[in-house]
């Protein structure tokens, strides 16, 4: 007898006790997936986590809001596409029903599951994983452990369960900006939670925005292209996914490729980008401190740098140094953050000048740009 089956029918054993205490409790998952094959595949790779326990699987988004509302599971991970009622039509329905849920997107890689995707992060969705196939380059096991991850490390941040830490205040010092140096680009840094964020702040950057903008979002190779074209859509200023060699030009940002590291390079009055496969940083490939590390030897103090929310601590070290050598630095707030991990880090590591809420960050970033010097100079200059 398969797991999915034995869920299915046995749902009855699995609603939440009333006499666990959160703190000692596991991770309650639902899985909702059209495909059985996909749904034991993905029961099997959460059941061996000894944090998580799957409650039940659906096939439906009907499913899913009648699971939702019979066992109130921590977690679901939701397919796209299915019968009777997709999945963006349920996180719709959640969110009319006023039912708060994390939901993980199992998402196809093409064009239009892409899409369909980044639409359902905007619903309320926390973040996606690819669904295992065969167009996915990565196996089985690899996306067991990121979707494991992303789950353990949400709740790490979020919720006292399996015995861990709610979310804690952090203090911030006293910084003291320098400001002797132009800005002349900008580099941002996100992982869970970025997509949402990222739509935010690049729907409030203006036109005038003169300074190219370098940002890592860790996301899988295939769906960072689909990502840079809805920011494009949304943003006064172009938007694209990075592309090896090409020359930096003035009011772009370049988003760096899935399962590609970002650097850029001076060369006389040019500014290029490298693409470059080469061993995981922090867990990561793009990674930011990668990025933010090129950046700090191309732009020095030039550069202003902003760290998002995020799980782990990837691009906290990095921020760190540019501050040393006089960059000023921004960081998400907990508040606006759906994992406050990198941007706490950051500022517990004292690489932080200004923690703002989400929707200040540009215009803190602007303030900044115009207090240094002239907005907009040419990036060759």
């Amino acid at each position: 007898m398969s797991l999915d089956f034995y869920i299915e029918k046995n749902l009855k054993l699995k609603p939440e006790t009333q006499t666990t205490s959160n703190a000692s409790r596991k991770i309650r998952a639902v899985i909702i997936d059209d495909s059985a094959l996909v749904r034991t595949i993905v029961a099997d790779l959460l059941q061996s986590d000894g944090r998580i326990d799957v409650v039940a699987t659906g096939k439906t988004g009907v499913d899913c809001i009648n699971l939702v509302e019979q066992l109130k599971p921590d977690i679901i991970t939701l397919d796209v596409e299915m019968p009777v009622m997709d999945g963006l039509t349920a996180l719709r329905e959640l969110s009319k029903k006023g039912i708060k849920v994390a939901v993980i997107m199992l998402s196809v890689l093409t064009q239009h599951g892409a899409k369909a995707t980044f639409q359902a992060l905007e619903l309320g969705a926390i973040d996606f994983v690819p669904k295992p196939s065969s167009a996915i380059k990565m196996d089985t096991d690899e996306i067991g452990t990121l979707l494991r991850t992303k789950i353990a490390d949400y709740f790490e941040h979020n919720i006292e369960i399996t015995g861990i830490k709610s979310r804690v205040k952090v203090k911030v010092g006293n910084f003291q900006e320098n400001r002797k140096q132009v800005i002349r680009a900008v580099g941002i840094g996100t992982s869970t939670g970025g997509p949402n964020a990222l739509h935010s702040l690049f729907k409030q950057i203006p036109e005038s925005f003169e300074l190219p903008i370098f940002v890592v979002q860790h996301m899988p190779a295939g769906f960072t292209k689909a990502f840079a074209e809805r920011l494009d859509e949304i943003s006064s200023i172009k938007v694209k996914e990075a592309e090896h060699g090409e020359i930096v030009k003035s009011g772009t940002a370049y988003i760096a490729p899935g399962n590609y590291h970002m650097k850029i390079h001076r060369k006389d009055l040019n500014i290029s980008i490298e693409l470059e496969q080469g061993q995981l940083v922090n867990g990561h490939r793009p990674s930011i401190d990668v990025t933010f590390d090129s950046l700090n030897v191309c732009y020095g103090a030039s550069l202003l740098a902003v760290i998002m929310t995020g799980m782990g601590k990837d691009g906290a070290e990095s921020i760190k140094k540019l501050k040393e050598i006089g960059s000023p630095t921004i960081a998400q707030d907990e508040k606006t953050s759906v994992v406050f991990g990198m941007n706490r880090q950051a500022i517990d590591m004292g690489g932080i000048d200004h923690v703002v809420p989400l929707n200040d960050i540009v215009p803190q970033m602007i303030r900044i740009i115009k207090e240094r010097g002239s907005y907009g100079q040419n990036i060759g200059s």
